[in-house]
């Protein structure tokens, strides 16, 4: 079995995982509460804290590029905001929450009547506790998000509002970090990091992918025949501002998945690739009932994550999108309920766990041929099969006869899976001990 075979069974099991679920809700913890946003300070306060742990490259897209049919917007600071009622208490701050000012508000500071206010507050009636995350990228407006309930005990008089905001030329900023393989096939995976205090949309996915990232590098790039490449960047702009600075290198993409809420209690949902039956759409199936886990498949859709992005007609990526609970269908998704006490560094870790997974299979997946295709060779010569007929054929040696039957250089070892029902592992492992007996090239 090879070295990502182990990787992928240890992850979430083994006693020293112990130490890396504290590692990782010591992460959580520290990233949770920074105002991550299309741009500014947030994002790349959170990218140098994953540098601790990855040599991960910073980018910086100055405001005012062309990127696609798209322009890098000014970049959104802020220092404060907040509202006080007409007896000068405070009872709506920036600093308490980060998602009670509205996403790339524009600078305001006044006094105004409650009628005036309310059209520029926003809650959800339908969860009147929790604060909604909004925000107005594209649209020149001030505003706050506020619970419900808080709303409606607001009475008539005037308000003291500060916003105390810039937009100004700046830069969008990503990470990027390639772990290199035996070829430069590449597997993306991407994960978006414009969203504030919001911890499974999406600061799960941030950290499982720093997770990947470093258990790949530390496996070594003699182990890997792909070379992967870990992208974090803002939703929707930042993979269209990768796309447009990297045309030269989207055709080394073979596989992608796009990760993102990946530590919630929900079970595993993959959404295919636009191209509905790449190899990363039937790995990810390969990997779940291989592993044992369920995993819902729903055909592709252009909306959601940055998928739509990869999958767009002119790169038509094969990226799909390997996550927990889908967005929109948990009752948290984007208000402030969405906070620590949702995810589970275990939860994370079997994520983590389902992806490396994944990347085996892909790893494992190459066409063989048979060289001794003329009836079946003689095996127990050769330590393949047993010498003491009578018994019905155990799972390797049924494996080493589905990989010379279908091996003549037109089937992978996905396609073998696929239609024996054996694991992608125990496949690769017969393909390996046949290469070393010379059966197989």
């Amino acid at each position: 079995m090879t070295q990502l075979w182990n990787l992928a069974e240890v992850a979430g099991r083994d006693r020293a995982e112990e130490a890396r679920q504290r590692e990782l809700d010591h992460l959580l913890e520290r990233l949770y509460p920074m105002c991550r946003s299309l741009t500014g300070e947030g994002v790349r306060e959170t990218l140098r804290v994953l540098q601790e742990k990855l040599p991960i490259e910073i980018k910086e897209v100055p405001s005012g590029t062309s990127v696609l049919d798209w322009e890098v917007p000014p970049e959104w600071r802020v220092r404060e905001a907040w509202i006080k009622d007409p007896s000068g208490n405070v009872i709506v701050d920036f600093c308490e929450h980060n998602l009670h000012l509205l996403g790339y508000s524009a600078p305001f500071s006044g006094t105004v009547s409650l009628t005036e206010l309310d059209d520029h507050l926003y809650s959800d009636p339908a969860r009147p506790s929790d604060i909604p995350y909004r925000t107005s990228y594209y649209a020149e407006r001030w505003g706050f998000c506020l619970a419900h309930d808080l709303r409606e005990r607001l009475t008539p008089g005037d308000y003291e509002v500060r916003v105390d905001t810039t937009l100004e030329p700046g830069a969008l900023t990503y990470g990027e970090f390639v772990v290199p393989g035996q070829t430069d096939r590449e597997v993306l995976v991407s994960s978006h990091v414009c969203h504030p205090s919001l911890a499974n949309d999406n600061l799960s996915g941030i950290v499982v992918a720093a997770e990947l990232a470093h258990r790949l590098h530390a496996l070594g790039s003699e182990h890997l025949r792909h070379s992967y490449r870990f992208l974090w960047a803002p939703g929707t702009l930042g993979a269209i501002t990768w796309l447009a600075l990297n045309r030269e290198r989207v055709g080394r993409i073979t596989h992608g998945l796009v990760a993102a809420n990946l530590g919630d209690p929900g079970g595993f949902h993959y959404k295919r690739s636009r191209q509905g039956e790449a190899a990363i759409d039937r790995a990810v199936v390969l990997a779940a009932r291989d592993s044992e886990v369920d995993v819902e498949i729903e055909d592709f859709v252009p909306f959601g994550y940055d998928e739509r992005q990869y999958c767009s007609p002119g790169f038509d990526l094969p990226v799909g999108s390997l996550t927990r609970t889908p967005w929109g269908r948990y009752p948290e998704y984007h208000t402030s309920a969405d906070d620590l006490s949702l995810v589970s560094s275990q939860r994370l870790l079997d994520s983590v766990q389902l992806y490396l997974r994944t990347f085996a299979v892909l790893e494992a997946d190459r066409q063989y041929r048979n060289l001794e295709p003329h009836g079946e060779p003689q095996l127990g010569r050769r330590g393949l099969y047993r010498t003491l007929g009578g018994e019905g054929a155990k799972e390797r040696e049924l494996a080493i006869l589905w990989v010379l039957n279908q091996s003549d250089g037109t089937r992978s070892l996905m396609d073998i899976a696929e239609r024996s029902g054996l694991s992608v592992a125990v496949l690769d492992e017969a393909a390996r001990a046949l290469v070393k007996a010379r059966l197989l090239e």
